[in-house]
């Protein structure tokens, strides 16, 4: 698929991503509404280093509906390369709560899957106490391993019955993209992962200052506070998107062919 085809997407480490800054990120999803799925996925640096050693991964992400871009400095190369109006990240905390918050007067409804039952039981109470009259209609902590077949038809029964318009993930890149994947059609829904949102809006984790977030600093400030369970995702991670972006124009002509 070449991205010429397609105005408003540009190519980053070989993904496709949406030229859509935060306000038009939550109108896209603002139009979510059970019974049309959609798959989306927050695309940054360490999303996009993924993608790079893996072609099943990024075929993944480029079969999705909306890839917006959740990192400084995706948006930062949407930018070098033509696409003006991304002058910030789509950060997916921000993201779920604006949408959540603007979904109100609509009655949007949600689904909550993803973290432990601990924590999806204080993000659920967190979002209803912030966002009075939020529609919130299930919440579950999922298994950590492997759904079973039997687990799989019972979820996906049990989500469906609630009918939400957006079922909000959040287990972990790669693998909440994988469940986007496997599962948006099933759940007849707009489904969106947003990681670390279960975290900071539950009141486990602390978020990055503002002025960090805004300045493509956040991962400083994560690396300090987690620096054994992050330092191979923003050392290693960060060094790959720096080599993703400079090869891109070779990697674009050839995927472009291969289309």
């Amino acid at each position: 698929m070449s991205t010429t085809s397609h105005p408003g997407r540009f190519r980053c480490c070989g993904v496709l991503i949406d030229a859509l800054e935060p306000h038009g990120a939550v109108q896209a999803l603002l139009t979510s509404q059970h019974g049309t799925p959609r798959r989306t996925h927050l695309c940054n640096a360490y999303t996009l280093s993924l993608a790079l050693r893996d072609a099943k991964y990024r075929d993944l992400l480029n079969a999705a509906d909306i890839n917006f871009s959740d990192g400084h400095y995706v948006a930062m190369v949407g930018r070098k390369r033509g696409m003006s109006e991304m002058t910030e990240r789509v950060y997916g905390p921000e993201l779920m709560y604006n949408t959540m918050s603007q979904g109100r007067e609509q009655g949007l409804k949600h689904y909550l899957y993803g973290s432990s039952p601990e924590t999806v039981a204080k993000l659920r109470e967190a979002l209803e106490e912030k966002l009075p009259g939020v529609e919130i209609v299930g919440a579950e902590s999922p298994p950590f391993r492997p759904l079973t077949d039997e687990e799989s038809v019972e979820m996906v029964r049990r989500i469906t019955s609630l009918k939400p318009d957006i079922v909000w993930v959040g287990i972990g890149t790669p693998r909440q993209d994988e469940f986007v994947a496997e599962y948006a059609d099933r759940l007849q829904a707009t489904v969106v992962p947003v990681g670390a949102a279960f975290d900071f809006w539950s009141g486990n984790k602390p978020m990055a200052p503002k002025f960090m977030r805004e300045h493509g600093l956040e991962w400083v400030y994560r690396f300090a506070t987690e620096p054994r369970r992050l330092w191979k995702r923003y050392l290693v991670g960060n060094s790959m998107f720096v080599y993703g972006v400079v090869t891109d124009k070779r990697r674009s002509r050839k995927l472009d062919r291969a289309s």
